[in-house]
């Protein structure tokens, strides 16, 4: 299926090469400290976290819209992954620890 508008957009303002191959699939974007996944269904949530655990980078960012933030935060914390989840924009974000 091809990305929407909005997906592709956040997947270019994030930082770093775009489709980085990580154990498990790719990620969305990725330098070496960070890594961005941008996921716009709720039940392909489990799927991105992973792909963010299987990074191996430092800083690990979900971008996700509005509503799911608090989902996106509880699948972080179910599968024992530190990091930021984002809305769609940025302007809104939330801590995991």
């Amino acid at each position: 299926m091809s990305e929407s508008k909005s997906h592709k957009r956040a997947k270019q303002k994030a930082p770093g090469k775009t489709e980085v191959p990580v154990p498990g699939g790719r990620i969305d974007s990725a330098t070496k400290k960070t890594a961005t996944q941008v996921e716009r269904n709720k039940s392909s949530l489990p799927n991105s976290v992973s792909k963010l655990k299987s990074s191996r980078r430092p800083h690990k960012v979900l971008q996700v819209p509005h509503p799911l933030i608090p989902d996106a935060a509880a699948e972080m914390k179910r599968q024992k992954v530190k990091g930021t989840v984002k809305n769609m924009s940025g302007t809104k974000r939330r801590s995991v620890r």
